[in-house]
């Protein structure tokens, strides 16, 4: 049977998509999503560990939304590991999510990066993705918000 809608789709690989393009695939999904959910009202959330006023030797970067903070990364460099300025960056971004309505937090490791920190600072694994990357695991864990 002959196809004849007047739209022809086609799959179309696009390594060099431009912002726009990107910009039209998460406009649909959003379309389609508050259909279903409220606007989650994402809102940036970042903590600084700073070894003077112009050098950042660690912090935390995450997002508010829908009463939940998702940690995106927190790093703090070797010299300063140890000493408890990560758990003071997650207490700070925990407090603060929850002044913002926030009921609980989510992020994901790596076997290779800080499980063991995150379990101690009361976060729990919901989930394993096995071999990745490859020879590792990816662990995703959350946290009910004070």
């Amino acid at each position: 049977m002959e196809d004849r809608s007047p739209l022809r789709y086609r799959v179309v690989y696009a390594p060099a998509a431009t912002p726009d393009d990107r910009a039209a695939i998460l406009a649909g999904l959003q379309s389609f999503n508050r259909r279903f959910v409220p606007d989650p009202d994402f809102q940036p959330l970042v903590f600084l560990l700073r070894s003077s006023p112009d050098r950042v030797a660690g912090g935390l970067v995450g997002e508010t939304g829908w009463k939940w903070l998702h940690i995106h990364w927190l790093w703090v460099e070797e010299s300063a590991r140890g000493k408890g300025f990560g758990q003071q960056l997650m207490q700070a971004a925990e407090r603060e999510a929850a002044m913002r309505g926030c009921v609980a937090a989510h992020l994901d490791t790596f076997e290779f990066q800080a499980l063991g920190f995150y379990e101690r600072t009361g976060y729990t694994v919901f989930g394993t993705l096995e071999n990745y990357p490859p020879g590792f695991r990816r662990y995703f864990l959350s946290k009910p918000l004070q």
